[in-house]
């Protein structure tokens, strides 16, 4: 009998094994930016497609812009990011036949509550004029993401000859640069989605929010399988269609921490 009930479990074992690398080998690969995931937005989203689809999703959360490499070497099914610019530009180089607008939040500006800089109100571009006029530190993702686009186009617009001696680039993911500044006491520009989910926050507060200029969208785009024809493009589609359909914007809107709601669906928006 124990011999047989032995089979029986290694022969079971077996099947659920295969079961799992079937299911892998099927899995639509989403390349996103680190803001979806660290907010905790996949963990929510993800299962609900899946009830709706049947359709298994690994997500690769890297910087926007690391995230639109992989896309463009035909490493990624789909693509979920922030920087609408880098987006079309993706799209008019044949990467992608179309782009949708799926949701938003806002940039914030993070910082020490004393606030030594100044920086605190509602423009983003007087609050770095202050910043880099003083001797404060400031963290900057610095890894070509979308919050990082966002960070060095307020700078431009800033028209700062240097953004000061404590500016430092830290080349890392959202939550990674808020633990430094949580640390170190440095200014750093954040999404809002990372920051409600983050816990630890010492002595950072909001400085800056409101700013129109701060407005943060988020688009979807299947990889051309005319580029890539290993891609799965049907599965792929299906992911990008649920997520603007009405099921997938109110699954978003639904997603909350503390009471407050982190992304706004907006997937007829242009």
């Amino acid at each position: 009998m124990l011999p047989f009930l032995s089979r029986r479990v290694a022969v079971t074992a077996l099947l659920c094994l295969l079961s799992g690398a079937a299911a892998a080998q099927s899995a639509i690969t989403i390349a996103s930016t680190t803001s979806t995931e660290q907010s905790g937005l996949f963990a929510h989203l993800l299962p609900a497609f899946k009830q709706a689809t049947g359709i298994d999703t690994k997500v690769v959360a890297v910087g926007t812009g690391q995230a639109i490499d992989m896309a463009r070497r035909g490493d990624a099914d789909v693509l979920f990011v922030h920087d609408q610019p880098a987006e079309e530009k993706f799209v008019a180089e044949g990467y992608s036949t179309r782009r949708y607008p799926v949701m938003y939040n806002d940039f914030i500006l993070v910082g020490p509550k004393a606030d030594p800089a100044g920086a605190k109100g509602r423009d983003i571009v007087a609050a770095l004029k202050k910043l880099a006029g003083g001797n404060v530190a400031f963290v900057s993702r610095g890894d070509k993401s979308g919050t990082h686009a966002a960070e060095l186009r307020y700078w431009q617009l800033a028209g700062v000859a240097s953004k000061g001696s404590g500016y430092k680039e830290c080349g890392c993911g959202m939550g990674p640069a808020l633990n430094i500044a949580s640390t170190t006491g440095a200014y750093v520009l954040a999404d809002r989605g990372t920051w409600l989910s983050f816990k630890n926050r010492g002595d950072l507060a909001i400085l800056v929010e409101g700013d129109q200029r701060l407005f943060n969208q988020y688009g979807v785009m299947v990889v051309n399988p005319a580029k890539f024809p290993h891609l799965k493009a049907a599965e792929a589609q299906k992911f990008a269609d649920w997520v603007i359909s009405p099921a997938g914007q109110s699954t978003i809107a639904a997603y909350k921490i503390g009471g407050e709601q982190l992304f706004f669906p907006n997937a007829g928006s242009n």
